[in-house]
């Protein structure tokens, strides 16, 4: 199985890659499947299950799934463009996707919130119908959001359909064991072999090309947070935090006035101001999902802006080596919050940065491993409760110490010699059977935890 690292980090919108990103992307596929359908469609519908209907208001997934009924993409979001066509859709009662003309469409009567059982194969399910002049549906598909922006059929789920699964890729590694066999055989680093399967898929030019755009996303994303201020959408009054932060630490720069930790408040900093531009469903890029889109910007950032010798030219074997680790945590458990609860999103986020720093800091594939394993160990058990199913309480400042806890999981493996007692792999099934067995009240529901404990009106 291969998984890119441009399936890894996708450029989308916030809030959420799994609740916002993947109903859109769902939709995309359904107007595609349509187009090429011989049915005549009058009309569109859609129903949303299991945790999209719980906090899909909060993670906006109704706009969502108008905006791609639309044909609006995540990856090409434009704030102006999807404005107008919530206008156009509130107004006319219908959408006009390319290449398919009018769709009669009205959200209140034509989108319904199912606040049932989950469907059977996944928490995020998402049924869109196309429907005749008479309103009976002559064209249906179900679809799974599992995560990260990725997107499946029911058929798909069941065959377990990976992207560009069918082409073959020098090191083909589905777990850590057979990662560190790899390396140990071929002299080379998890970077190395991650940029060899890449090149076989996107080439050269388009490997650099495609990871200059993902640190730029990054980056401008970081800079617009720190740079916005202002009360966060959704009725909680959260206020943006990033902006003052910043200007504290920047006042103290150079006077020698805080303790040796304050590097700590730096990392948080930059998290908190990715993901307050989430919250605010400004663009950022999954890592490997919207929930924990701040962990390894703000790692990242923290390395190249704070470490002595980091420079831009190793940015690539950060990103790489990460989305190995995403890779593996994808493949043999999951990344998603409605599957296995925030482990999956800031744990594996947390793992992933961990280890793309421990290689940049010359780390061996041994040390590498090891970091990403001590930081997805020590988020184990991490429930998914957020506080009126908006992503703003916990998880802002959640990916601040997921990124703080990267950082110290990485110094810890390169203090070592890479030999521990818990294999990534066994700390990987830890995770996917805790969240198997994890009440679904505490798997992005909003029913149970700090959701039902904190004042929310």
């Amino acid at each position: 199985m291969f998984l890119s690292v441009f399936d890894i980090f996708k450029v989308g919108i916030g809030p959420s890659s799994s609740h916002t990103v993947g109903p859109m992307v769902a939709a995309a596929r359904f107007l595609d499947l349509l187009r090429g359908s011989p049915f005549h469609a009058h009309g569109v519908r859609a129903s949303l299950h299991g945790s999209l209907a719980f906090t899909g208001v909060g993670h906006a997934t109704d706009r969502a799934v108008i905006l791609g009924l639309a044909g609006i993409s995540p990856d090409t979001y434009d704030a102006e463009a999807a404005e107008t066509a919530m206008a156009a859709v509130a107004t006319d009662r219908q959408v006009q996707p390319v290449g398919l003309g009018p769709l009669a469409f009205d959200p209140g009567a034509d989108l319904l919130f199912d606040y049932g059982p989950a469907l059977e194969c996944h928490a995020n399910g998402l049924i869109l119908m196309a429907t005749d002049a008479q309103g009976d549906v002559i064209l249906q598909e179900t679809y799974f959001s599992i995560g990260g922006g990725f997107v499946v059929t029911a058929d798909e789920l069941g065959r377990d359909v990976a992207p560009e699964e069918a082409r073959p890729v020098p090191y083909p590694f589905r777990s850590a064991a057979q990662m560190l066999e790899m390396a140990q055989a071929s002299g080379k680093s998890i970077a190395e072999m991650k940029r060899a399967n890449e090149i076989a898929h996107h080439g050269h030019d388009g490997l650099n090309r495609g990871i200059a755009r993902l640190w730029q996303v990054m980056s401008d994303c970081i800079d617009r947070g720190l740079q916005t201020g202002g009360i966060l959408p959704g009725g909680l009054n959260v206020r943006r935090r990033a902006p003052a932060l910043h200007a504290s630490l920047m006042a103290e720069r150079g006077l020698n006035l805080g303790a040796p930790h304050m590097v700590n408040d730096w990392i948080s900093t930059y998290a908190i101001a990715v993901n307050e531009e989430n919250a605010a469903g400004g663009q950022v890029v999954t890592a490997p999902t919207n929930g924990a889109a701040g962990v390894l910007p703000a790692v990242l950032k923290y390395w190249l802006t704070q470490v002595p010798g980091a420079t831009a030219d190793r940015l690539p074997d950060f990103l790489l080596t990460a989305a190995a680790i995403g890779g593996l945590v994808k493949t043999n458990a999951s990344i998603s919050g409605a599957e296995a609860g925030c482990q999956a999103e800031v744990g594996s986020a947390s793992a992933m940065a961990a280890a793309g720093l421990a290689a940049v800091m010359g780390g061996t594939p041994a040390q590498v491993e090891n970091a990403a394993e001590i930081a997805l160990e020590h988020h184990l058990g991490m429930t998914c409760d957020p506080v009126k199913g908006l992503v703003q309480v916990p998880c802002i400042e959640r990916n601040g110490l997921g990124a703080i806890k990267a950082v110290s999981a990485a110094s810890l493996a390169l203090r070592g010699d890479g030999h521990h007692l818990v294999p990534l792999d066994a700390c990987i099934e830890a995770m996917r059977q805790t969240g198997r067995d994890m009440s679904h009240k505490y798997k992005e529901t909003a029913l149970g935890g700090l959701a039902v404990n904190v004042p929310n009106c």
